[in-house]
Parts: structure tokens; C-alpha cells; sequence
């Protein structure tokens, strides 16, 4: 039976596809419609969504498929039979860093929409330049360098700006783009990121940045909460720091902030209430955080190809090899995030190995040989104190935390003399590996996360209170047993399914705040009120075993002292 209360639209604009997804005020979902740029798109040659130049290392996509793309959606939406004049709020959620150039026709061209002609018929000729980079971009090395220079050194643009340089970040991107196209920039008149660009197509003007996503540019300084002016100064080049920040905008500090009406195009030809409020869309990863409506020192692992760790966290305490943003909906928390490239595919590696040696039953891809010989191995290898501990490095790709090309290395530690050694004795491969693969990813979050928690409960050391597992890896009963011993959650580590919908489903939950919260609400406490967790949620570990989780706080020196020799051994080669 179709919803007669309020509704809320959430879209997640990602490098593959776009999506709506509609909740009702208690959160439940009652329509989703996708596009994907691939199968659905007409007139684009995309492959997983971007276009690639090898040449210049660069991936982009192009704009106006987005624009295509979100009448589609709005279209099924309608097909399926959503009634759009209840829809009393809508947010969004766009793939974090990329950049759309508008030109200065845009204001007028999104303020005049016609409701008989496409939003690509009408607002292609609204862009400077017609392609947005994409997080996968790499073209932008030296940029990063000057970036990571100009303030000292990469861990200085950290403290600043939450994280050192990288390829993606918006910063840099800009800086290259009014370097190799200086005509389109000089037509500039604004600039958007992804999740800017979608609310500022629904809104018919366009929009300021989200205080969070703003993070992932390298020129917001997140202790003052505005431009750091040296940064935006170099960005902008011999074009002037006034004027990029007029094409930046002012940004907003509340991440809920009503910007206006839905324009009148959506009203006449979909359908939308007059009154329908457009909010401010946040990035991809912070909308993650707010599809499960996170408390501080609960943790979010997804164990899928690659591997993510998202905190939400009051400390603020920046490092080169991980991100601070801040938090999307609620002042004084930040979020903090590690990306590693490696996860499951090193384990998968690991667990064919395993399978090749002792034969599986079920097929090459069953883990049931991996998940028992692994926990019949002892807590770091160590079947007594005096044993070594075996530790490695596991990359099938080269690896940005730490910065390492691909490969393997092996060692033993033996904690009472704090001495390591790389060597493979002692090691029943690839037994071994199965427990020491598990155990080096985990540990690795371990390390870079321990300044950042504390303790909840009297005598219990300081530890994440909760540990969510999302992603491929995250129904296995093994890995989430030894997560938990690594990485501790004293309520215990769960396994959280929002299918592929996370994205979508944060900026839908965004829109339900910002509309219904009374003044001072937090989004933590009306949606934690609503969210009902036994529909997403299974707690599938204990969590925190405190000989383990002590033998583990050991185990975390010597993968620092390894991480730190290796690095040292391949800068020398």
C-alpha cells in the first residue's frame, strides 16, 4: 500500500550508475529506480561509467550523462507510481572529489528550466567544459607534490586540511585544470562538486558545497572552517585567489541547512509539491556514515575488494596516511577514514593457496578450509609466549597506506627484545598466512586508529564500542572473530547488510533530519530512534576478548617497526 505520509528522496550519483531511493518519515523504503551509465546511457561510450585518457593518466566523465540520467530516474519514479507531491524533502549523495565547470550562462539556464525539454538539452550548454575527473584520476602528481610543499611538508597540508595531496582531491584537480585548459577556466563562473552539481540542478541555482564534502579538496582549513588562503592563493595561480573563491562560493556550517524550493521544472513535470525543500548533498563516503546512524567510537569495516575504515569521532588528529572530514550532519564530531587498495582480493589469494594445498570440497572458492585453519592458529602465530610472532604484508596491487609497491614480505617478531626479522622460518605456508593475512589488515587499522578511541567502561581498555562489518568479507563468522580480537568493540562486532543502497539511503535519512528535527536535534538521536537495527544488523563476534585484545596491543609495535623497515628497504632499492 502506498505511503499517504511524508516521503524523502535520497540519490547516490556514482561513478557507475545513479540512483533514487524514497523512504517514508520512519525510514522505510518505498521505491527505488537506478540508471547505469553503461546499459542505460544514450550517446556515451563509457566503460564502468568514465571515459579514460591512459596517456595522461586521466578518468572523467561526461556531465551531461548525469543530467540524462536523472530525468530517467525521476521517470521511473513516476512509472512506478510514487506520488511526488508527498516527497517533502530531497538530498543526495555524488562520488567525492570530482569537479563540474558552469559557465556564466548557468544561473540563468538552471533558473529557466522548461518542463517540455530535457535537463541535457538545456543545461549542456550550461558547462565550461563538459567532463567531470573522476576519484579514479591520477593525473595530477606534480599538483599533489606543490600541494603536499606549500604549507612544509604533507604532514603540515594534513593538519590543515585533514589530508596530505592526493591525485583526486579537488585542489589539485583545479590547479591542473586552470594550468591545461585556461580558456574553460576563464569561463568559469562556478564550481561545483558532484554532490553540489545534483542539488544545484534540483534547486534551478547553483549550490554551495556540504561542509563535509568541502573536506575532500585540500583547500578547506578544517580547524578554521573556511578557505585556507594560502592554498586557495596557489590554486588559483596567475587567475587570482579573489576570484576562486567566488567560483568556490561561501559554504554553509549546517550540514541540514533548507536552500530553497524545488524548481518549478520538477513540479510541472514530475510532479513534486511546490514546497518540496531541496538540502545540501554530501559525498559518497560521509553519506555511508549516515546510513547507519553511527555513535562516536563505533567503527564501520568494509571488507570488499578494497578495504575502508570509517569512524565517527570528536578527536581531531590528522596524519598523512588517513582522512578527516567533517561530520555531514552534526558540529564538533569529524569523520575519519582510512582507504587501503588491498582487501579482498589478498585474502582470496590466500584462501586459493590454502584450497590448491589441501584440497576443497566444495569448489576452489569455498572458504571453509580458510576459516578453520585460521582459527586454529594461535593469536599471531604464537602457540607459546616464547615464539615468535609471525606478522606480513600482503599486496596483490601497490598499496597507499603504506605507500608500497606490490608484493609479500614476511616476519618474525619476538616482543620481549623488540627484534625483527624478515624470514619464512618457522611458517607452515600457506597455513599460516591464513590468520597472519586477516590479522595485518586489521592490525594496520588498529595502529592508525588507536590515538582516536577510548574507553567506554570502567577497566576496559580503549577500543572502538562497537565494530560494523559491510562489504563482501562481512558475513564470514572467521574474519569477523579475529576483527574483533584485533580490533576489540566491547558491545561486540555485527554484521550491517543495507545491500548496495548505503549511499542512497545516508542522504535519504540526511533529508528526514533536516526537515523533521526539532531545533537542536541531532541526526544521531531522531534517526537512531527510528533506525530499526534488527532489520540491518546481526551481531555475528563477541568483540573484545582481553587476552587476545592485550596480545594484539603487543603484536601492533612490531607491525609498526615492519611497515616502518620495509618502507626504508624499498626507498633504498
Amino acid at each position: 500500500m502506498a505511503s499517504q505520509g511524508p516521503l524523502y528522496i535520497g540519490f547516490d550519483l556514482s561513478t557507475q550508475q545513479l540512483k533514487g531511493l524514497v523512504v517514508a518519515s520512519d525510514l522505510k523504503v518505498v521505491n527505488i529506480a537506478k540508471f547505469d551509465f553503461d546499459v542505460d546511457s544514450k550517446g556515451f561510450d563509457v566503460k564502468k561509467g568514465v571515459l579514460t585518457n591512459e596517456a595522461e593518466h586521466e578518468v572523467f566523465a561526461p556531465v551531461a550523462m548525469w543530467l540524462q540520467a536523472l530525468d530517467n530516474v525521476l521517470q521511473q519514479l513516476k512509472d512506478q507510481g510514487l506520488d511526488f507531491s508527498l516527497v517533502q524533502g530531497v538530498s543526495g549523495a555524488g562520488q567525492q572529489h570530482g569537479s563540474v565547470y558552469w559557465n556564466g550562462q548557468a544561473e540563468d539556464l538552471l533558473k529557466g528550466l522548461d518542463k517540455g525539454k530535457s535537463l541535457e538539452e538545456q543545461l549542456t550548454a550550461a558547462l565550461s567544459y563538459p567532463y567531470s575527473p573522476n576519484w579514479q584520476d591520477a593525473s595530477t602528481q606534480k599538483e599533489c607534490d606543490e600541494f603536499d610543499a606549500l604549507l612544509g611538508d604533507e604532514e603540515k597540508l594534513a593538519q590543515v586540511t585533514g589530508s596530505k595531496a592526493h591525485h583526486r582531491f579537488t585542489g589539485p584537480q583545479i590547479l591542473r585544470f586552470q594550468r591545461k585548459h585556461p580558456e574553460e577556466y576563464q569561463k568559469t563562473s562556478r564550481i561545483s562538486l558532484v554532490s553540489s552539481f545534483l542539488a544545484s540542478v534540483l534547486l534551478g541555482q547553483v549550490a554551495p558545497f556540504d561542509i563535509s564534502d568541502v573536506c575532500g579538496m585540500n583547500l578547506w582549513d578544517m580547524q578554521e572552517n573556511c578557505w585556507n588562503e594560502d592554498l586557495v592563493k596557489f590554486c588559483a595561480g596567475k587567475y587570482g585567489a579573489d576570484e576562486l573563491k567566488r567560483k568556490l562560493g561561501d559554504v554553509p556550517h549546517d550540514g541540514g541547512l533548507h536552500l530553497g524550493k524545488i524548481h518549478n521544472y520538477f513540479v510541472e513535470r514530475y510532479g513534486f509539491h511546490p514546497k518540496c525543500t531541496i538540502l545540501p548533498s554530501t559525498g559518497d563516503n560521509p553519506s555511508t556514515i549516515l546510513a547507519l546512524p553511527l555513535r562516536p567510537l563505533d567503527a564501520m569495516v568494509s571488507l570488499g575488494t578494497s578495504t575502508t575504515f570509517l569512524m565517527s569521532t570528536p578527536e581531531y588528529k590528522p596524519d598523512p596516511s588517513t582522512h578527516f572530514f567533517n561530520h555531514p550532519t552534526t558540529p564538533g564530531l569529524y569523520m575519519f577514514m582510512l582507504c587501503y587498495k588491498n582487501g579482498g582480493l589478498a585474502r582470496e589469494q590466500v584462501r586459493d593457496a590454502i584450497n590448491d594445498k589441501i584440497g576443497s570440497l566444495k569448489g576452489s572458492n569455498s572458504w571453509d578450509n580458510f576459516d578453520r585453519v585460521m582459527l586454529e592458529t594461535a593469536v599471531a602465530g604464537q602457540k607459546t609466549d616464547t615464539d615468535p610472532m609471525k606478522m606480513g604484508l600482503y599486496f596483490p596491487r601497490p598499496e597507499i597506506v603504506p605507500n608500497l609497491r606490490n608484493g609479500e614480505w614476511h616476519f618474525n617478531y619476538c616482543p620481549k627484545k623488540k627484534e625483527l626479522q624478515e624470514t619464512v622460518d618457522g611458517w607452515d605456508r600457506p597455513l599460516d598466512d591464513a590468520r597472519a593475512i586477516v590479522e595485518s589488515q586489521m592490525l594496520s587499522l588498529r595502529l592508525r586508529s588507536k590515538d582516536l578511541v577510548h574507553s567506554s567502561k570502567d577497566g576496559v581498555p580503549a577500543q572502538p564500542r562497537r565494530v560494523y562489518l559491510v562489504g563482501g568479507g562481512s558475513r564470514n563468522r572467521a574474519i569477523a572473530k579475529v576483527a574483533g580480537e584485533v580490533l576489540g568493540g566491547v558491545e561486540g562486532v555485527y554484521s550491517l547488510d543495507v545491500g548496495e543502497n548505503a549511499c542512497a539511503l545516508g542522504a535519504a535519512y540526511k533529508a528526514v533530519w533536516a526537515i523533521e528535527r526539532s531545533p537542536g536535534q541531532t541526526f544521531e538521536d531522531l534517526i537512531g530512534k527510528r533506525w530499526k537495527e534488527d532489520e540491518f544488523i546481526e551481531k555475528i563476534a563477541d568483540g573484545y576478548q582481553p587476552a587476545a585484545f592485550d596480545k594484539y596491543g603487543v603484536a601492533v609495535e612490531g607491525f609498526e617497526m615492519m611497515e616502518k623497515q620495509v618502507l626504508q628497504q624499498e626507498s633504498a632499492r
